[in-house]
């Protein structure tokens, strides 16, 4: 068995940005996992609808 691994996981969330408003989007995240239990977020990004990768820190999440 691996003590670490590095796993990444997409889900959708809904966003705010000022250009686009609010908005659904695929935010995919990078995890490093230390005996199964996540330990940190080492990224987190977006891909827009055409195509581009967007960091998270553009756009924030709504409530």
């Amino acid at each position: 068995m691996k003590l670490s691994r590095i796993k990444r996981e997409t889900k959708y969330e809904k966003r705010y940005s000022v250009k686009m408003g609010e908005l659904t989007t695929q935010v995919t995240y990078i995890k490093r996992y230390i005996l199964g239990l996540p330990v940190r977020t080492l990224h987190k990004y977006r891909e827009t609808y055409y195509g581009k990768v967007k960091d998270c820190k553009d756009c924030k999440i709504t409530a």
